[in-house]
């Protein structure tokens, strides 16, 4: 592995990695290992910090202990999907990430598109990539629901769906940074307005109730048995 981050950094023209990461979890392989070939790299000087991709919650935090007990690198990242389509990640992961002080790295921050404005339920396979390569998976008609509830409050600005749907993402707490997938200079341009895009508490709230995960256990028992503890 050194000699190809070496190579890595011949073609990049740079002598070190900021952030280095996994991209999955690797059944075959022990996080021993994996860590171990990352601590060479970090004390190598070839890589300055680690993170990782696409882990459950159980498999972050376990390669977070064995960090700790081993004295290896520690994982500062994870880099996950994350959309107000898709909330999945705030059931375990979230509350991991908050808990243990990682960053969020949000890719598909738009489901694959299907949050840029562009689509609705009169779509057809034809009018765009995203009705074509169904990527990442995405339950259409709650996503419809929620675009519903955001375009007001773009066309109220005078801004994209998209940006709406990018500030929401960058109003929550968790969130580091985000991934934009733009193809085309003015995506990429709408894209970064979402900066100056400001929610109200009241706009939050109702994205809140269109888009809010249904109860499931333990959360809900974990909830009633500390509400009176916080």
């Amino acid at each position: 592995m050194l000699h190809q981050v070496e190579e890595s950094l011949r073609r990049l023209g740079t002598d070190y990695i900021d952030l280095y990461q996994i991209h999955g979890f690797d059944p075959l392989t022990p996080f021993e290992e994996t860590l171990g070939a990352m601590d060479d790299l970090v004390t190598s000087g070839k890589v300055r910090y680690i993170g990782c991709s696409n882990l459950a919650a159980w498999q972050l935090m376990k390669a977070l202990g064995i960090s700790e007990r081993d004295h290896l690198p520690r994982f500062v990242s994870l880099q996950a999907y994350y959309t107000v389509a898709g909330r999945d990640l705030e059931r375990e992961l979230v509350p991991l990430l908050l808990d243990q002080r990682l960053g969020l790295m949000v890719w598909s921050p738009l489901a694959g598109g299907l949050l840029s404005g562009k689509f609705d339920r009169n779509t057809t396979p034809s009018e765009g990539r995203r009705t074509v390569f169904d990527f990442p998976p995405v339950n259409k008609e709650r996503a419809f629901d929620i675009v519903d509830v955001l375009r007001p409050m773009a066309a109220s600005r005078g801004v994209s769906v998209a940006q709406v749907a990018l500030a929401w993402l960058l109003h929550q707490p968790v969130v580091t940074t985000v991934i934009i997938g733009a193809k085309r200079l003015d995506q990429l341009e709408d894209n970064l307005a979402s900066v100056d895009v400001t929610l109200s508490a009241d706009e939050l709230a109702r994205i809140d109730e269109v888009s809010r995960l249904a109860p499931e256990y333990p959360g809900w028992m974990l909830a009633r048995q500390g509400g009176d503890r916080t």
